[in-house]
């Protein structure tokens, strides 16, 4: 089974759930807001795709950040702060079983399907 990682409010979140509507793709949403994220997972995530792929620094609330959390970040930091904060973790993580995709690109979700 297809598992969407996200939050149900974002916009790109939208777009990803759209597109693969509009394909006929079924897939499990899963909302790790709400449903939380286990540290092995994300320790997966980031061994395949990198730490700084994964821990969207770009958000308020990465930004938000005392600026010693925001300092010395390895995997197990990014982790440990994706854990306790999961809007920091970048969205949406769509998992075919053979492969991640980090972000949404049309290009890319058609290219895997």
């Amino acid at each position: 089974m297809i598992t969407l990682y996200g939050i149900k409010a974002c916009d790109t979140m939208k777009k990803a759930r759209t597109w693969l509507d509009q394909h006929g793709i079924e897939y499990h949403f899963h909302d790790y807001k709400k449903e939380g994220i286990d540290a092995d997972r994300l320790h997966a995530w980031c061994t395949e795709h990198g730490w700084e792929k994964i821990l969207n620094r770009q958000g308020t609330t990465f930004r938000k950040l005392d600026d010693a959390d925001k300092q010395d970040i390895d995997q197990n930091k990014a982790v440990a702060l994706m854990q306790a904060n999961p809007s920091m973790i970048k969205r949406p993580v769509l998992d075919t079983g053979s492969q991640r995709l980090v972000g949404f690109k049309p290009d890319l979700y058609a290219a895997a399907f």
